[in-house]
């Protein structure tokens, strides 16, 4: 478990006011205006009979592209490939739609006979009582609304007796059309799905025998400035729709063999229709499923006069789809489409709007589509935050959010997370300490009051309260020191940046903040994690650091005192509490942390910044932090009052000679 916890602990040399700087904050994602949206769906809409069959045909290159590939691969020229792919591809689908039209005459045919079945049921529920009052109301509004059709419209003039009702003419509808126009009426509704159709296999093929040419002029068009960028937007499009439409092909064969077999078993008359059925509405996001279930389960409900057959079925369709979607589809692709839930809930209702039942089913494909456009070309990086799976806030500014909202147990929920794969001192120091700095940063520029400082405080100290198991935990398991250091792209730790935290037993270390409230919640942070190593961590608030209150401190016990600062304009004021500490017990070793996101790695910065204040060590990060507490290095002398005192010495002839020239 230490193992796959490794993480890189250190990053390039920096100088001090870069490390202290904190980092500044993320571009904003441009969002394209109004207009732009309005003008792209309005196009797409009034455009889909032309549009409608490009997307379809593209879908198809994406998924037909690997299999000519394959056959390119064993000796077949490219256009054989191509047609073989093409044809074979829609004759499959021909097939499928012939099985489909031969099941459903056959089940039409046999409807009469299910009728007896449902009367039946129906008048068992009534019998029973189960329903009875709401079929009864049903039936007698039907009735009523029958009887009140029948009545004579009372504004019609009503028959009299010099008038008597004239009986109504029998009348007989001859068709007058030629043979052309009945075969007009017959085939014409037929032209468009089948020129539709063949305009789709012929654009198809071109795009497949043209596919580098189209390649190369898409990239001259949008992105011949970046060429890396542009071609790896184009392999990616391509690899995750292919593999999506192919896998999903897997994955709903796998799902309908199944069904088919149980129905079959269970004697539901048509099962390889269902089959079919349940195979190709599964590519329907979310309500495919249920459609391909009520139509067996209203079959069911007909052809038995009973209610098991019923339950039986839906129990089938049930535990097919826990199986398929908890075990086949995560073991298949699992998300790599890239796209988040809800986003495919959103684009299935978008695409259902734009483009009818086609666009439904084209939903997933399509979004993809989007988001890999989004998530290598600047412009449409929008689409990739809004429909992407991938976190779109970097993991310590999502931390803050949570604290700045006063939501701890979420923030504690996400930290445990990633406390499975790290230290706590990696968490605290990749995650906390740099979400801390952005309400430092906030409190700086004035945006952040008292209130939502202290608030977030209190979270973050909540959090540090939260994780105090995990913190035990990782003390009773690691039998070793904790080993942190920078990964290597292979994976391995580079041996020469490794840093092993030292063992902290017999050792008793006080940690406080430095200015404010932020300051203590990273002390509970660097003490927690001292107490993890096996040390005796204490914890105090930037109140007692004042000048009245530092001798009030208990520091007989204590080996070493670590103050940390969140603001790196505090260097004066950590010089002014060394002193004053160092004074309560010249014996005590004083560390200074100036908190960065930077790193840990200027060493010769930080030893000449604790050489100008009379620290004993200064750190910038919890690593540090945390070597230099532990440290059984001797204390430092204080050398400032005998400097204080130099300083008057020399000074004071100067005044004397003053006074005598007066």
């Amino acid at each position: 478990m230490a193992a796959n916890r490794r993480n890189g602990m250190a990053s390039p040399g920096h100088g001090l006011e870069d490390i202290l700087s904190a980092a500044g904050p993320q571009p904003r994602t441009s969002l394209p205006n109004v207009a732009t949206i309005v003008t792209t769906v309005a196009a797409l809409y009034f455009g889909r009979e032309v549009f409608l069959p490009i997307a379809i045909a593209l879908l198809l290159t994406f998924a037909l592209a690997p299999l000519v590939s394959a056959l390119k691969r064993v000796g077949m020229p490219r256009l054989p490939a191509v047609i073989v792919s093409v044809f074979g591809a829609f004759a499959a689908l021909a097939l499928f739609s012939f099985i489909v039209v031969t099941q459903v005459s056959e089940l039409a045919q046999n409807i009469p006979v299910y009728q007896t079945n449902i009367l039946t049921k129906i008048r068992s529920l009534k019998e029973t009582g189960v329903g009875g009052g709401i079929i009864a109301r049903l039936s007698g509004v039907v009735e009523r609304v029958g009887q009140e059709i029948d009545k004579q419209d009372a504004s019609l003039p009503a028959a009299t007796a010099d008038k008597p009702q004239r009986e109504p003419l029998p009348v007989e509808i001859v068709s007058r059309e030629k043979p052309l126009e009945v075969l007009q009426n017959i085939v014409g509704p037929l032209i468009s799905p089948l020129g539709s159709a063949g305009l789709i296999v012929i654009v198809v093929i071109f795009m497949l025998l043209e596919r580098e040419d189209l390649r190369d002029r898409f990239i001259r068009l949008v992105g011949y400035g970046d060429l890396h960028r542009t071609t790896e937007a184009l392999r990616d499009a391509g690899k995750r729709v292919g593999r999506y439409l192919l896998m999903q092909l897997v994955v709903n064969i796998v799902y309908a063999i199944p069904i088919t077999v149980g129905l079959w078993i269970l004697g539901i008359p048509n099962a390889l229709l269902w089959g079919l059925l349940a195979l190709a509405l599964r590519f329907v996001p979310y309500i495919g499923p249920a459609i391909g279930m009520l139509l067996p389960l209203f079959l069911a409900l007909a052809v038995a006069p009973g209610w098991s057959l019923v339950l039986w079925t839906a129990a089938l369709f049930v535990v097919m789809e826990l199986v398929t979607g908890n075990v086949v589809e995560p073991w298949l692709y699992g998300s790599r489409t890239g796209l988040s839930p809800l986003a495919i809930i959103v684009a299935a209702i978008f695409w259902t709007w734009l483009w009818g039942p086609l666009g439904l089913v084209l939903s997933t494909p399509l979004t993809v589509c989007l988001v890999v456009l989004g998530r290598h070309v600047p412009q449409f990086e929008f689409l990739d935050v809004l429909f992407g799976n991938e976190p779109v806030l970097e993991p310590h500014a999502r931390l803050y959010q949570r604290l700045l909202a006063g939501d701890p147990d979420e923030a504690t929920d996400h930290a445990e997370e990633m406390l499975e794969e790290k230290y706590l001192v990696e968490f605290y120091d990749k995650v906390a300490i740099p979400a801390l700095l952005l309400g430092e940063r906030d409190r700086v520029r004035g945006v952040m009051g008292d209130p939502q400082r202290r608030q977030v405080a209190a979270s973050a100290l909540t959090l540090v309260a939260n994780l105090d198991e995990n913190a035990q935990e990782e003390a009773d398991e690691e039998d070793g020191p904790i080993v942190t250091g920078e990964a290597s792209d292979d994976g391995d730790a580079a041996g020469e940046d490794e840093a092993d935290l030292p063992d902290g037993t017999d050792m008793s270390v006080l940690c406080a903040g430095g200015r404010g409230e932020l300051d203590d919640a990273a002390a509970a942070m660097l003490a927690q994690v001292l107490e993890v190593q096996g040390a005796t961590a204490s914890k105090a608030g930037f109140a007692d650091m004042e000048p009245s209150s530092i001798r009030g401190l208990e520091l007989d016990m204590i080996d070493t005192v670590v103050v940390g600062f969140l603001n790196r304009d505090s260097v004066k004021h950590a010089r002014f509490l060394v002193r004053r500490l160092k004074r309560a017990k010249a014996a005590l070793r004083v560390g200074i942390v100036f908190w960065s996101e930077a790193g840990n790695e200027d060493k010769e910065a930080a030893a000449k910044l604790a050489q100008d204040i009379n620290a004993d060590f200064v750190a910038l990060g919890m690593v540090d932090a945390v070597l230099g507490a532990l440290s059984k290095e001797p204390p430092v002398a204080l050398k400032l009052v005998a400097k204080r005192r130099m300083r008057r010495k020399r000074a004071a002839p100067k005044k004397v000679s003053a006074v005598a020239a007066s």
